[in-house]
């Protein structure tokens, strides 16, 4: 184990006081893979909400709790505060197009992709390694975004490879298959 003065001396690529360096706090975040997702909802009028998340993470076994973040600035704020129920749908290695699609401002992020329909109506995307259906438990203030925790309903996944995003650019991870 390393003790503390071995630490500070090791030569660090980049180290910085969080206030000077917000792009550099932001790369070293991205060093920190996390799975893909597109989190969908309905909005007050009916329509279809979607947009690509890799805030994702769980929080509890029981109850069975998920939470995910949104920036204050997104257009789709208001749809994810009003809604009871989203769906967090875990993007398999072969969704990169959906992945892409989902993070652009087009008119309809749904077109083209096969999406069935979960509990309260909320869009699940086929081809996607997990869903998870939730109530919305709670909504949380957290600096420049929304914190959403939902309580899942129901739940399903399949033995797929999942899409991964790390040090900004999607990976496709390879699977040992000893289990």
């Amino acid at each position: 184990m390393l003790h503390e003065q071995e630490i500070k001396n090791r030569a660090w690529r980049h180290r910085h006081e969080i206030a000077e360096a917000p792009a550099d706090f932001r790369k070293a975040l991205g060093c920190f893979a996390t799975g893909v997702t597109v989190v969908t909802t309905v909005d007050s009028e009916g329509n279809r909400v979607g947009l690509t998340a890799n805030s994702f993470t769980s929080v509890s076994m029981n109850p069975p709790l998920v939470l995910w973040s949104l920036s204050r600035r997104s257009p789709n704020l208001s749809a994810f505060e009003t809604c009871d129920h989203f769906a967090i749908n875990v993007l398999a290695n072969t969704q990169r197009h959906i992945c892409t699609q989902f993070s652009r401002p087009v008119e309809d992020r749904f077109a083209g992709v096969e999406a069935i329909e979960g509990a309260g109506g909320v869009p699940m995307i086929a081809g996607a390694v997990a869903h998870f259906e939730c109530e919305k438990e709670a909504v949380h203030s957290g600096g420049d975004h929304i914190i959403f925790v939902g309580r899942v309903s129901r739940f399903r996944w399949h033995e797929r490879t999942p899409l991964v995003f790390c040090m900004g650019a999607l990976h496709e991870l390879e699977l040992s298959q000893d289990k």
